[in-house]
């Protein structure tokens, strides 16, 4: 009976070989083509590195591949691989005709399927070109692809190729992604057991999967090891050191999207240069901070909270009835952090709450400046030879546009005649602002802020007051103006991107010269008085010179404070996303304790920051009513200076 059973096998082996001989000559003739593994171009997961070179988020359209070339694949994960699944993988030319003999007799013996018999390039071709449905005109396919597929590829092409497609559950694809979601590890840091739990994971990646079923996965990863050492490719001392181990499983999930307003930020930058941003395998090296990004999301709710507080204590206070009452559920806010001297984005805060609203606020909303926009008017006058000295009329008048009459009001309700420029923008006058953009001209400064890189301005006197819409990150960038002494920036995320190919390409800053250090130094002195003694006090922090400037607008629907320090600035805005009006709340109550909040854990994380702004030269400082003063040769002192405190300071001011 055993020798008739030999005689058997013996007859079906040689029936295998000429079978598949025969079939090969059919090959080239397959509806199937392997062009897709010999020209192998899968899509591949981006990654995203903050400014410290950490990963903080991979993106993907559906399926999250990391690619990892032969040359990077460990020799002992090769070994545990073929030793599992095809130890002949090295002999044999895309079939194994052994593999089909064992698993036919056994069927034979068993009456029933008792193992397979495919080799991993059968596997590849299964995975990537046929279908996993069990039918014998795919098995036929698979083995004649798999047979033409070896004559196009070397062995080490096809395990790269097949290393980098086999499914590992998770949505993870490919050893390296694999390795790096289940145990945070490079595949170069991998131990055996590690590698043995990988090897083992494609036969059944559900029911081995270590995060959810452990034991199974430990016995698999043991099985793997047991036949290494059967093979003699890994000692006995190993196995034994290796069998008992149970190594440290992640089950979080791999995205690592912890920070998605700067992700979509990024995403937003980039997919008009690169729409294949999300599956083309780029590494994508940003200017974020995280540690900053948490602290902005603590201040921005810290302000958040305090206006909340106010209109509650409102409420209590006087007694409001219900259908009195202003509807908070829609208040919202947006914060930016720049780094003055190069545009970078530090901290970008698009919602109070993300996980109740993924809208960015920072950069998809577009509302009014109101106030904020009056330092660009301002600076508009200096560099046309004002200075902070100059008389302003702040008086009201009334305008005419058709049959409609304007009517502007100071937020105070009253006027002072007489008024410095200082003084004018330190304490936010309306009318003073108004009457500068008529003695310099509409068409002066409406040029100067198209210069500046303004959009959306209507011809008109409004745009005095701030009355078009823009972005908080847009405008974080305008007001490098200031922080940045007179070189707008265009706010930048991304400094550097490396393709898949490994080339690189490094993200210039846009620069936009504008005016000059010392005219730009003058517009700073101002808004350090904004913070001291004007409409933004409650952004002063002690022990650092703070500088900016508050914006509200009609009936509180917009509150800013746009402020800096010598190092950074900060953006901050509150609104309603239905554009209805807030309770009473201003620029400088609702948005200025968030930037003081800031500022102070900026402070406490780099006590090192510095601490005053430098005066550049050609700035010429006077004492006038015992306050320091600055002027410069175009911005210089008026005629009819008041409270300088000798003929021969006013001699000593002229350039």
């Amino acid at each position: 009976m055993r020798k008739l059973f030999s005689i058997l096998s013996g007859i079906i082996f040689i029936l295998i070989l000429v079978s598949l001989l025969a079939l090969y000559n059919y090959s080239n003739n397959l509806k199937f083509s392997t062009e897709k593994l010999v020209h192998y171009h899968p899509k591949l997961t981006t990654q995203i590195f903050d400014k410290n070179g950490d990963l903080i988020a991979n993106i993907y359209d559906k399926k999250n591949r990391l690619y990892a070339p032969y040359k990077e694949i460990p020799p002992r994960l090769i070994e545990a691989v073929v030793a599992i699944e095809d130890t002949a993988f090295f002999e044999h030319s895309g079939v194994n005709p052994e593999a089909i003999l064992r698993a036919v007799i056994k069927a034979i013996k068993y009456r029933k399927v008792k193992e397979g018999a495919s080799t991993l390039t059968q596997q590849l071709i299964k995975n990537t070109i046929l279908t996993p449905k069990k039918t014998l005109t795919r098995k036929i396919n698979e083995a004649l692809l798999a047979i033409k597929l070896e004559t196009q590829l070397n062995k080490e092409q096809i395990l790269e190729r097949y290393l980098n497609e086999i499914f590992y559950g998770h949505n993870y694809y490919g050893v390296k992604t694999a390795a790096q979601g289940y145990f945070h590890k490079d595949l170069k840091d991998l131990d055996l057991k590690e590698i043995a739990i990988l090897a083992g994971l494609p036969k059944a990646p559900t029911t081995y999967d270590p995060t959810r079923h452990l034991s199974n996965a430990l016995s698999r990863a043991n099985t793997v090891l047991d036949r290494m050492k059967n093979l003699g490719w890994i000692t006995k001392d190993e196995y034994k050191k290796y069998v008992k181990e149970i190594p440290t499983i992640y089950g979080t999930s791999f995205i690592k999207n912890k920070y998605p307003f700067i992700v979509d930020e990024v995403v937003r930058e980039l997919k008009k240069d690169f729409p294949d941003i999300k599956n083309g395998g780029y590494k994508i090296y940003t200017t974020f901070d995280p540690t900053l990004q948490k602290l902005a999301e603590e201040s921005l709710k810290f302000g958040y909270k305090g206006i909340l507080a106010r209109y509650l204590s409102n409420l209590k206070r006087r007694a409001v009835s219900k259908n009195k009452r202003v509807n908070y559920e829609d208040l919202n806010g947006a914060m930016v952090v720049l780094d003055n001297k190069t545009g970078n984005i530090l901290a970008l805060v698009g919602s109070i709450n993300y996980a109740k609203s993924q809208f960015n606020r920072a950069v998809q909303s577009r509302r009014q400046p109101g106030s904020a926009i009056k330092p660009f008017i301002y600076q508009t006058a200096l560099d046309l030879g004002y200075s902070p000295q100059s008389r302003l009329i702040d008086m009201s008048r009334s305008f005419k546009y058709g049959k409609k009459v304007w009517n502007p009001k100071n937020y105070e309700k009253n006027f002072e005649g007489f008024i410095s420029l200082r003084d004018a923008l330190v304490h936010s006058r309306n009318l003073a602002t108004i009457n500068l953009v008529r003695e310099i001209g509409l068409s002066q400064v409406y040029n100067s802020l198209t210069k500046m890189q303004f959009e959306g301005l209507k011809k008109d006197l409004s745009l005095s007051l701030g009355t078009f819409g823009i972005s908080v990150l847009d405008f974080a960038g305008k007001y490098t103006l200031f922080s940045n002494y007179g070189t707008m920036l265009k706010p930048k995320i991304v400094t550097k991107i490396v393709t898949k190919d490994g080339d690189e390409k490094e993200i210039a800053t846009t620069k936009y010269m504008i005016t000059q250090p010392k005219q730009a130094y003058l517009m700073i002195s101002i808004l350090k008085d904004v913070v001291k003694r004007g409409t933004a006090r409650k952004a002063k922090v002690e022990g650092i010179e703070t500088a900016g400037k508050t914006g509200t607008t009609n009936e509180y629907k917009d509150a800013w404070f746009c402020g800096f320090i010598p190092d950074i600035e900060i953006l901050t805005w509150y609104g309603k996303d239905n554009n209805k009006p807030m309770y009473k709340e201003t620029g400088g109550k609702a948005a200025g304790p968030a930037f003081a909040h800031f500022v102070k854990g900026y402070i406490a994380l780099h006590p090192e920051t510095k601490r005053k702004f430098d005066i550049p030269d050609g700035v010429r400082v006077v004492k006038i009513h015992g306050k320091d003063e600055y002027f410069t040769d175009i911005s210089q002192p008026p005629n009819d200076s008041v409270g300088v405190e000798s003929s021969t300071d006013i001699e000593k001011l002229l350039f």
